[in-house]
């Protein structure tokens, strides 16, 4: 695991994520589909990250059923999905500031981190991606990165979740019957990880581009709108066919 942000760099985040997924879910519509999670609207969006938020809050609170399924989320939000959204944030950020140090409450990723930091961090993440959905459905079509705002603290951050802390979780749907590695190798930032693609991810800090059997690079934005399939702007060195079995083995689309 990387070092980890802080819980206050974390809560910035998720307002300012959250900000940027009411924005443009404005400006797309709530009609409008997203075509980075396909069969869904803008609206079943917005429903889904306000009942994130409050599962989410929930955990931190003590109260770990006090949520909404997502049907529930979407009576509730009503003809203002986005109101309903933003009414979800002040609790999560109260409740992650309010929560000690030691708080004991569910979590469920590989190797996680204490569980109000994990939480933090997940819905940092979370929200931060959906933004980024929001994003593709107001310009109809996946962005690049340099459309996206994300500083490169988070990105990092959040390249090291995705990889440690979900992909190792279940066996691997990548595994071709060898042993493989793929260099992920950003270009503006010191980080660096090794996926060593076997029946299980692992993953290993640091990376050597020689020895790989593929190395996807770009800056660590790009990097990490790309390795949750929310933008196609890195380059692959070495094997072509681990880009593609990468993007149809994971595809996280909620």
């Amino acid at each position: 695991m990387t070092e980890l942000l802080a819980v206050d760099r974390y809560a910035a985040q998720i307002r300012a994520a959250a900000d940027l997924l009411a924005s443009e879910a404005g400006r797309a519509g709530l009609a409008t589909p997203v075509p980075t999670c396909p069969g869904w609207t803008v609206a079943d969006l917005l429903a889904h990250q306000a009942m994130v938020h409050r599962w989410a809050t929930g955990h931190l609170a003590g109260r770990p059923h006090d949520e909404p399924t997502e049907e529930e989320a979407r009576s509730a939000a009503g003809a203002d999905p986005v109101g309903y959204l933003l009414a979800g944030v002040d609790p999560l950020l109260d409740a992650i500031g309010e929560a000690s140090d030691d708080l004991e409450a569910y979590v469920f990723l590989a190797d996680p981190p204490p569980a109000r930091i994990f939480w933090a961090r997940r819905q940092c993440h979370e929200t931060t991606v959906h933004a980024v959905d929001a994003v593709a459905a107001a310009l109809g079509r996946t962005p690049r990165a340099d459309e996206v705002a994300l500083e490169a603290d988070v990105a990092a951050d959040g390249i090291d979740e995705l990889l440690r802390g979900f992909l190792t979780r279940r066996p691997s749907r990548m595994f071709a019957g060898g042993d493989e590695t793929i260099a992920v190798v950003p270009t503006d930032v010191p980080a660096s990880w090794t996926i060593h693609v076997g029946e299980r991810l692992a993953i290993t800090a640091g990376a050597d581009p020689d020895a790989a059997d593929a190395t996807f690079s770009g800056t660590v934005t790009a990097l990490d709108l790309a390795l949750w399939n929310r933008c196609d702007d890195l380059e692959v060195d070495g094997d072509p066919d681990l880009l593609r079995r990468w993007r149809e083995a994971h595809r996280v689309t909620w």
